[in-house]
C-alpha cells in the first residue's frame, strides 16, 4: 500500500488509510444537476428574450463582486484556509456573497474542498476527485453527479464554523439566498435583469469554477505552468494564466497547491492576483490583518521548486544532485 507524503498539519480529513479515496461509485444527484440545468436554461431563453445593456451590465458587475469578495476572499482564502483575519462581520459578509456564487452552502463547500484537496495530495484517488476523465465526462461527472466512497474519509470542521448559526442558516438556504436577490433585481429592471443578474451569474460561475479546475488539474496533456512539484502527491496543480483577472487570482493552482495556506496566489512577478490586491488594500484600511504568506506556512519535506537541469535535494550534510527521470519541465529544487 502506497503511503502519504502529505505533511500539513491540522488537516480536517481524518481516514483510515490512502485507500479511502480511491474506491466508489459515481451517482446521478438530480438537485444538483436540475439546479445547474435549470438555471443555465433560464440564463439561455429568458436572457435572450430579455436582453438589454443594462441587464448585461448587471451580469458583469454581481458576477465580478461573487467571485471577487465571495469565492476567491470569503469561501477560500478565509473560509477553507483562514489565511488572514477579519472582524466577524466582514467575515460574515465575504462568505454570504460566496453562497451568492451558487456552488453550495458554506459548509458543504468546505466539506468539497477538504475531501478534494485532500485526495489529491494522496498518491492516487479516484478520478472524480482528480479530473482524470476526459473533458466531457468529466463535465458530467461534477456538474451532474455525486461521488459516493465506499469507505470515505470523516471529515471534521472546527466548532467555530460547523456550530456557527449564520453558516448553518446559510447551509440550510443557500439555494433560497437567490430567491432573495431575485426581487431587487426585478424592481431595478425587470425580469432581463433578474436572468442576467441571478440565472446567467450562477451559470457561468458554476460552469467556470468547474472548468478552471479541470484545466488546473486534469489531464497530462492539459499543461499549464509549473513552478513547484509536490512529490508523491497524485494532482500537480497547474497555473492558468491567461484566466488570472476572470478568476480574481485563482488560477495560480501550482502555487496554491505548493502553499495552500498562503492568502497570496499569484506569488511570482506578472502574476495578476486581483483577491491579493483587494486584501492589501483591506489590510490598509485596517480591515485585515495576519495576513499568511508562504514564509508563515510550515515546512513541507515533500515540496520542490523548479530551478535548471536538474534536482538538487537539500539534505543537512550536504546538496545530492540528481538526474530528473521522464520529467518534460525543468528540474527543481527543494524548497527550505
Amino acid at each position: 500500500m502506497k503511503e502519504s507524503t502529505c505533511h500539513i498539519p491540522h488537516h480536517r480529513i481524518n481516514a483510515k488509510d490512502v485507500l479511502s479515496v480511491q474506491a466508489g461509485e459515481i451517482r446521478y444527484a438530480p438537485a444538483k444537476s436540475l439546479w445547474f440545468i435549470g438555471m443555465s436554461a433560464a440564463a439561455v431563453i429568458g436572457g435572450l428574450l430579455n436582453y438589454s445593456h443594462g441587464a448585461f451590465v448587471l451580469f458583469l458587475l454581481s458576477t465580478a463582486t461573487v467571485l471577487l469578495f465571495g469565492h476567491s476572499l470569503g469561501s477560500h482564502r478565509k473560509l477553507i484556509h483562514d489565511s488572514f483575519a477579519c472582524p466577524v462581520w466582514l467575515e460574515y459578509l465575504l462568505v454570504y456573497l460566496g453562497v451568492q456564487v451558487g456552488l453550495a452552502g458554506p459548509i458543504g463547500l468546505l466539506r468539497q474542498h477538504e475531501l478534494r484537496d485532500y485526495a489529491q495530495r494522496m498518491p492516487d484517488c479516484h478520478d472524480y476527485l482528480r479530473h482524470g476523465s476526459s473533458f466531457w465526462v468529466d463535465a458530467w461527472w461534477q456538474l451532474n453527479c455525486e461521488l459516493h466512497l465506499q469507505d470515505p474519509p470523516q471529515i471534521h470542521i472546527e466548532a467555530r464554523i460547523a456550530d456557527d448559526r449564520f453558516y448553518q442558516f446559510l447551509e440550510k438556504t443557500w439555494m433560497l439566498q437567490h430567491a432573495l436577490v431575485a426581487p431587487i433585481f426585478y424592481s431595478l429592471g425587470g425580469w432581463g435583469y433578474v436572468f442576467w443578474g441571478v440565472c446567467a451569474r450562477i451559470s457561468v460561475a458554476v460552469f467556470g469554477h468547474w472548468l478552471i479546475g479541470y484545466f488546473a488539474h486534469g489531464q497530462e496533456e492539459i499543461q499549464g505552468q509549473m513552478h513547484y512539484e509536490v512529490r508523491g502527491a497524485a494532482v500537480q496543480g497547474r497555473n492558468v494564466a491567461w484566466v488570472s483577472l476572470l478568476t480574481m487570482g485563482e488560477c495560480w493552482h501550482n502555487n496554491h497547491h505548493a502553499y495552500p495556506g498562503s492568502a497570496r496566489l499569484g506569488l511570482q512577478d506578472g502574476e495578476w492576483d486581483p483577491g491579493w490586491w483587494v486584501l492589501m488594500l483591506l489590510q490598509k484600511m485596517g480591515l485585515v490583518s495576519n495576513v499568511k504568506l508562504p514564509d508563515d506556512l510550515p515546512f513541507r519535506p515533500e515540496l520542490y521548486r523548479y530551478t535548471g537541469q536538474s534536482l538538487t535535494v537539500v539534505r543537512q550534510d550536504k546538496p545530492l544532485t540528481v538526474t530528473v527521470p521522464k520529467m518534460p519541465l525543468q528540474a527543481c529544487e527543494r524548497v527550505v
